[in-house]
Protein backbone atom coordinates (compact mmCIF):
# COMPACT_ATOMS: atom_id res chain seq x y z
CA UNK A 1 0.00 0.00 0.00
CA UNK A 2 2.63 2.52 1.18
CA UNK A 3 4.40 1.85 -2.50
CA UNK A 4 1.77 2.66 -4.62
CA UNK A 5 0.45 5.92 -2.40
CA UNK A 6 4.18 7.29 -3.42
CA UNK A 7 3.83 6.34 -6.80
CA UNK A 8 6.00 8.37 -8.96
CA UNK A 9 4.76 11.26 -11.29
CA UNK A 10 5.65 9.37 -14.24
CA UNK A 11 3.78 6.45 -13.13
CA UNK A 12 0.43 8.47 -13.08
CA UNK A 13 1.20 10.24 -15.61
CA UNK A 14 1.70 6.88 -17.76
CA UNK A 15 -1.90 5.10 -16.58
CA UNK A 16 -3.65 8.16 -17.48
CA UNK A 17 -2.05 8.00 -20.91
CA UNK A 18 -3.05 4.07 -21.17
CA UNK A 19 -6.85 4.91 -20.38
CA UNK A 20 -7.03 7.98 -22.11
CA UNK A 21 -5.32 6.79 -25.18
CA UNK A 22 -3.25 10.34 -25.05
CA UNK A 23 0.29 10.47 -24.16
CA UNK A 24 -0.60 13.69 -21.96
CA UNK A 25 -3.47 11.69 -19.98
CA UNK A 26 -5.70 14.72 -21.36
CA UNK A 27 -6.41 13.99 -24.63
CA UNK A 28 -8.71 17.12 -26.68
CA UNK A 29 -11.81 15.56 -25.73
CA UNK A 30 -11.28 15.68 -21.55
CA UNK A 31 -9.76 19.41 -22.35
CA UNK A 32 -12.91 20.60 -23.67
CA UNK A 33 -14.63 18.95 -20.80
CA UNK A 34 -13.44 22.34 -19.00
CA UNK A 35 -13.21 24.48 -22.25
CA UNK A 36 -16.81 23.63 -23.82
CA UNK A 37 -19.97 25.59 -22.61
CA UNK A 38 -19.89 26.65 -18.86
CA UNK A 39 -23.12 25.15 -16.81
CA UNK A 40 -23.81 21.51 -15.48
CA UNK A 41 -24.19 19.04 -18.23
CA UNK A 42 -26.76 16.03 -18.26
CA UNK A 43 -25.64 14.85 -14.90
CA UNK A 44 -26.39 16.82 -11.19
CA UNK A 45 -22.41 17.38 -10.39
CA UNK A 46 -21.48 15.74 -7.47
CA UNK A 47 -24.69 13.51 -8.24
CA UNK A 48 -24.90 9.84 -8.48
CA UNK A 49 -23.89 9.42 -12.12
CA UNK A 50 -21.08 11.30 -11.34
CA UNK A 51 -19.95 9.23 -8.26
CA UNK A 52 -20.43 6.09 -9.94
CA UNK A 53 -18.79 6.82 -13.04
CA UNK A 54 -16.21 8.84 -11.12
CA UNK A 55 -15.32 5.68 -8.94
CA UNK A 56 -12.22 3.10 -10.01
CA UNK A 57 -14.60 0.34 -9.97
CA UNK A 58 -15.56 1.59 -13.73
CA UNK A 59 -12.42 -0.80 -14.27
CA UNK A 60 -13.78 -3.60 -13.51
CA UNK A 61 -17.20 -2.47 -15.02
CA UNK A 62 -15.86 -2.30 -18.31
CA UNK A 63 -14.48 -5.64 -18.49
CA UNK A 64 -17.60 -7.10 -17.55
CA UNK A 65 -19.51 -5.19 -20.28
CA UNK A 66 -17.66 -6.38 -22.75
CA UNK A 67 -18.08 -9.88 -21.62
CA UNK A 68 -21.79 -9.26 -21.67
CA UNK A 69 -21.53 -7.26 -24.90
CA UNK A 70 -19.98 -9.81 -26.35
CA UNK A 71 -22.64 -12.50 -25.22
CA UNK A 72 -25.55 -10.42 -28.14
CA UNK A 73 -23.88 -12.31 -31.24
CA UNK A 74 -25.28 -9.24 -33.51
CA UNK A 75 -23.84 -6.98 -31.04
CA UNK A 76 -20.32 -9.13 -31.19
CA UNK A 77 -20.38 -8.70 -34.74
CA UNK A 78 -20.26 -4.84 -34.82
CA UNK A 79 -16.99 -4.82 -32.61
CA UNK A 80 -15.82 -7.68 -34.41
CA UNK A 81 -15.95 -6.12 -38.08
CA UNK A 82 -15.77 -2.44 -37.75
CA UNK A 83 -13.21 -2.04 -34.93
CA UNK A 84 -9.65 -2.40 -34.55
CA UNK A 85 -9.73 -3.74 -31.11
CA UNK A 86 -7.64 -6.44 -31.41
CA UNK A 87 -4.60 -4.27 -32.59
CA UNK A 88 -5.42 -2.04 -30.69
CA UNK A 89 -7.63 -2.48 -27.80
CA UNK A 90 -6.33 0.47 -25.65
CA UNK A 91 -7.66 2.53 -28.83
CA UNK A 92 -10.76 0.94 -27.97
CA UNK A 93 -11.18 1.49 -24.60
CA UNK A 94 -10.49 5.10 -25.30
CA UNK A 95 -13.32 5.44 -27.23
CA UNK A 96 -15.39 3.85 -25.24
CA UNK A 97 -13.87 6.18 -22.37
CA UNK A 98 -14.46 9.01 -24.37
CA UNK A 99 -18.25 8.47 -24.60
CA UNK A 100 -18.47 7.47 -20.83
CA UNK A 101 -16.82 10.65 -19.32
CA UNK A 102 -18.08 13.43 -21.98
CA UNK A 103 -21.68 12.94 -21.36
CA UNK A 104 -20.81 12.25 -17.52
CA UNK A 105 -19.00 15.00 -17.26
CA UNK A 106 -19.27 17.62 -20.00
CA UNK A 107 -21.81 20.59 -21.06
CA UNK A 108 -24.87 19.87 -22.56
CA UNK A 109 -23.07 21.46 -25.42
CA UNK A 110 -20.48 19.31 -25.54
CA UNK A 111 -22.64 16.43 -24.18
CA UNK A 112 -25.06 16.86 -27.20
CA UNK A 113 -22.16 17.14 -29.50
CA UNK A 114 -20.48 13.88 -28.53
CA UNK A 115 -24.24 12.17 -28.56
CA UNK A 116 -24.32 13.24 -32.44
CA UNK A 117 -20.35 12.35 -33.25
CA UNK A 118 -21.23 8.57 -31.74
CA UNK A 119 -24.53 8.58 -33.88
CA UNK A 120 -22.85 9.22 -36.98
CA UNK A 121 -20.50 6.45 -36.05
CA UNK A 122 -22.81 4.33 -35.84
CA UNK A 123 -24.94 4.81 -38.89
CA UNK A 124 -21.99 3.29 -40.95
CA UNK A 125 -21.81 0.27 -38.44
CA UNK A 126 -24.09 -2.59 -40.36
CA UNK A 127 -24.09 -5.75 -41.85
CA UNK A 128 -25.12 -9.59 -41.47
CA UNK A 129 -24.01 -12.74 -39.07
CA UNK A 130 -25.76 -15.53 -39.85
CA UNK A 131 -28.21 -14.37 -42.19
CA UNK A 132 -29.36 -11.80 -39.98
CA UNK A 133 -28.67 -7.81 -40.40
CA UNK A 134 -27.21 -5.91 -37.78
CA UNK A 135 -27.50 -2.04 -37.37
CA UNK A 136 -25.39 0.04 -34.71
CA UNK A 137 -27.93 2.07 -34.68
CA UNK A 138 -30.61 -0.34 -34.06
CA UNK A 139 -32.88 1.19 -30.97
CA UNK A 140 -33.24 -2.44 -29.97
CA UNK A 141 -29.50 -3.43 -30.05
CA UNK A 142 -28.33 -0.30 -28.61
CA UNK A 143 -30.95 -1.10 -25.85
CA UNK A 144 -28.77 -4.61 -25.70
CA UNK A 145 -25.20 -2.61 -25.19
CA UNK A 146 -26.98 0.15 -22.81
CA UNK A 147 -28.19 -2.29 -20.48
CA UNK A 148 -24.97 -4.84 -20.29
CA UNK A 149 -23.43 -1.60 -19.66
CA UNK A 150 -25.50 -0.35 -16.83
CA UNK A 151 -25.53 -3.15 -14.74
CA UNK A 152 -22.00 -4.18 -15.36
CA UNK A 153 -21.24 -0.90 -13.81
CA UNK A 154 -23.96 -1.05 -11.12
CA UNK A 155 -22.34 -3.97 -10.45
CA UNK A 156 -18.89 -3.10 -10.08
CA UNK A 157 -19.74 -0.61 -8.18
CA UNK A 158 -21.36 -2.51 -5.21
CA UNK A 159 -19.05 -5.11 -5.35
CA UNK A 160 -15.96 -3.30 -5.37
CA UNK A 161 -16.67 0.76 -5.26
CA UNK A 162 -17.14 2.66 -2.38
CA UNK A 163 -20.35 2.38 -0.69
CA UNK A 164 -23.14 5.40 -1.77
CA UNK A 165 -25.73 4.26 0.66
CA UNK A 166 -24.61 7.31 3.38
CA UNK A 167 -24.49 9.49 0.34
CA UNK A 168 -27.56 8.98 -1.67
CA UNK A 169 -29.55 6.42 0.27
CA UNK A 170 -30.61 2.67 -0.03
CA UNK A 171 -32.17 3.57 -3.24
CA UNK A 172 -29.13 4.49 -5.04
CA UNK A 173 -28.94 1.61 -7.65
CA UNK A 174 -32.57 2.56 -8.68
CA UNK A 175 -31.60 6.69 -8.84
CA UNK A 176 -28.71 5.50 -10.70
CA UNK A 177 -30.39 3.24 -13.54
CA UNK A 178 -32.96 6.17 -13.80
CA UNK A 179 -30.31 8.53 -14.86
CA UNK A 180 -28.37 7.21 -17.21
CA UNK A 181 -30.94 5.57 -19.06
CA UNK A 182 -30.97 9.57 -20.64
CA UNK A 183 -27.73 9.00 -22.21
CA UNK A 184 -28.42 6.25 -24.31
CA UNK A 185 -32.08 7.64 -25.36
CA UNK A 186 -29.91 10.28 -26.87
CA UNK A 187 -28.08 7.79 -28.96
CA UNK A 188 -31.52 6.56 -30.17
CA UNK A 189 -31.97 3.46 -27.59
CA UNK A 190 -35.59 3.30 -26.41
CA UNK A 191 -37.81 1.45 -23.61
CA UNK A 192 -35.16 1.83 -21.10
CA UNK A 193 -35.46 0.74 -17.68
CA UNK A 194 -35.30 2.91 -15.05
CA UNK A 195 -34.93 1.25 -12.00
CA UNK A 196 -32.73 -2.04 -10.79
CA UNK A 197 -35.45 -4.52 -10.83
CA UNK A 198 -36.31 -3.43 -14.19
CA UNK A 199 -32.95 -3.42 -15.52
CA UNK A 200 -32.42 -7.38 -14.12
CA UNK A 201 -35.54 -8.52 -15.70
CA UNK A 202 -35.03 -6.44 -18.71
CA UNK A 203 -31.17 -8.55 -19.32
CA UNK A 204 -33.08 -11.93 -18.62
CA UNK A 205 -35.91 -11.26 -20.98
CA UNK A 206 -32.79 -11.34 -23.50
CA UNK A 207 -31.51 -14.96 -22.50
CA UNK A 208 -32.99 -16.73 -25.62
CA UNK A 209 -30.67 -14.42 -28.02
CA UNK A 210 -27.44 -14.56 -25.97
CA UNK A 211 -24.43 -17.10 -26.97
CA UNK A 212 -21.60 -18.04 -25.84
CA UNK A 213 -18.79 -15.76 -26.07
CA UNK A 214 -16.35 -16.98 -28.45
CA UNK A 215 -12.63 -18.29 -26.00
CA UNK A 216 -10.81 -15.95 -28.36
CA UNK A 217 -12.99 -13.09 -26.65
CA UNK A 218 -12.41 -14.27 -23.22
CA UNK A 219 -8.88 -14.91 -23.69
CA UNK A 220 -8.35 -11.34 -24.58
CA UNK A 221 -10.41 -9.73 -22.26
CA UNK A 222 -8.71 -11.91 -19.53
CA UNK A 223 -4.80 -10.80 -20.40
CA UNK A 224 -4.93 -8.05 -23.33
CA UNK A 225 -1.38 -7.43 -25.37
CA UNK A 226 0.51 -5.01 -24.15
CA UNK A 227 1.18 -4.67 -20.66
CA UNK A 228 3.58 -4.30 -18.55
CA UNK A 229 4.42 -6.48 -15.62
CA UNK A 230 3.07 -4.23 -13.26
CA UNK A 231 -0.17 -3.28 -15.24
CA UNK A 232 -0.88 -7.55 -15.63
CA UNK A 233 -0.35 -7.71 -12.09
CA UNK A 234 -3.27 -5.01 -11.36
CA UNK A 235 -5.10 -5.98 -14.60
CA UNK A 236 -5.76 -9.82 -13.14
CA UNK A 237 -7.31 -8.26 -10.21
CA UNK A 238 -9.61 -6.35 -12.53
CA UNK A 239 -10.44 -9.16 -14.99
CA UNK A 240 -10.65 -11.66 -11.71
CA UNK A 241 -13.24 -9.53 -9.97
CA UNK A 242 -15.35 -8.58 -13.46
CA UNK A 243 -15.98 -12.48 -13.36
CA UNK A 244 -17.98 -12.00 -10.49
CA UNK A 245 -19.77 -8.96 -11.06
CA UNK A 246 -21.22 -10.01 -14.50
CA UNK A 247 -25.10 -10.22 -14.26
CA UNK A 248 -26.11 -13.77 -13.65
CA UNK A 249 -28.43 -14.19 -17.13
CA UNK A 250 -25.43 -13.38 -19.06
CA UNK A 251 -23.04 -15.23 -16.68
CA UNK A 252 -23.34 -18.57 -18.42
CA UNK A 253 -22.72 -17.44 -21.93
CA UNK A 254 -19.70 -15.65 -20.71
CA UNK A 255 -18.13 -18.97 -19.26
CA UNK A 256 -17.93 -16.96 -15.61
CA UNK A 257 -19.22 -17.46 -12.25
CA UNK A 258 -21.39 -14.33 -12.08
CA UNK A 259 -22.55 -11.82 -9.40
CA UNK A 260 -23.89 -13.53 -6.25
CA UNK A 261 -21.55 -17.07 -6.51
CA UNK A 262 -19.13 -16.43 -4.39
CA UNK A 263 -15.76 -14.76 -5.26
CA UNK A 264 -15.24 -12.72 -1.92
CA UNK A 265 -11.50 -13.34 -1.47
CA UNK A 266 -11.11 -12.13 -4.78
CA UNK A 267 -13.38 -9.39 -4.86
CA UNK A 268 -11.83 -7.91 -1.16
CA UNK A 269 -8.36 -8.23 -2.76
CA UNK A 270 -9.49 -6.03 -6.07
CA UNK A 271 -11.42 -3.66 -3.25
CA UNK A 272 -7.68 -3.19 -2.12
CA UNK A 273 -5.91 -3.12 -5.26
CA UNK A 274 -8.76 0.07 -6.40
CA UNK A 275 -8.28 1.86 -3.07
CA UNK A 276 -4.39 1.73 -2.86
CA UNK A 277 -4.45 3.06 -6.69
CA UNK A 278 -7.07 5.59 -5.67
CA UNK A 279 -4.77 6.87 -3.08
CA UNK A 280 -1.45 6.82 -5.77
CA UNK A 281 -3.97 8.98 -8.41
CA UNK A 282 -5.87 11.02 -6.22
CA UNK A 283 -9.41 12.13 -5.90
CA UNK A 284 -10.40 12.73 -8.96
CA UNK A 285 -9.70 11.73 -12.64
CA UNK A 286 -8.65 14.54 -15.02
CA UNK A 287 -12.10 14.59 -16.72
CA UNK A 288 -13.38 15.10 -13.47
CA UNK A 289 -10.84 17.57 -12.50
CA UNK A 290 -11.86 19.28 -16.19
CA UNK A 291 -15.71 19.64 -15.44
CA UNK A 292 -14.67 20.59 -11.77
CA UNK A 293 -12.88 23.41 -12.76
CA UNK A 294 -15.64 24.55 -15.70
CA UNK A 295 -18.11 24.97 -13.13
CA UNK A 296 -16.10 26.73 -10.36
CA UNK A 297 -15.78 23.72 -8.18
CA UNK A 298 -12.16 23.18 -7.69
CA UNK A 299 -8.66 24.50 -9.23
CA UNK A 300 -7.74 24.29 -12.79
CA UNK A 301 -6.36 21.27 -14.31
CA UNK A 302 -2.59 21.27 -14.60
CA UNK A 303 -2.67 21.38 -18.95
CA UNK A 304 -4.57 24.80 -18.21
CA UNK A 305 -1.51 26.79 -18.28
CA UNK A 306 -0.91 26.02 -21.57
CA UNK A 307 -4.00 26.31 -22.58
CA UNK A 308 -4.69 29.61 -21.96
Amino acid sequence: MRALTSLPEQARKAFRARVSGDPTGAPDWVRDIALVGTGPGWFEPDGIVWRVHGDLSTLVGGVAALLGQGAHPLALAGVQRHSAYREDPWKRLAGTARWLVVSTFGSVELAEREAARVRGMHAVVRGRVAGQAYSASDPALLRWVHLAFTDAFLGAQQAVGKDLTRRFGRGWPDSYVGEWARAAAQLGATDLPTTATELAEALAAHRPELRPVPDSLREFLAAPPGLSVPERVVYRGLSGAAAYVVSPSIAGCAGVPGRGSGGTAQLAVTRAQLRALGLALGPFSPSEEAARWRLGMGPAPAWTVDAV
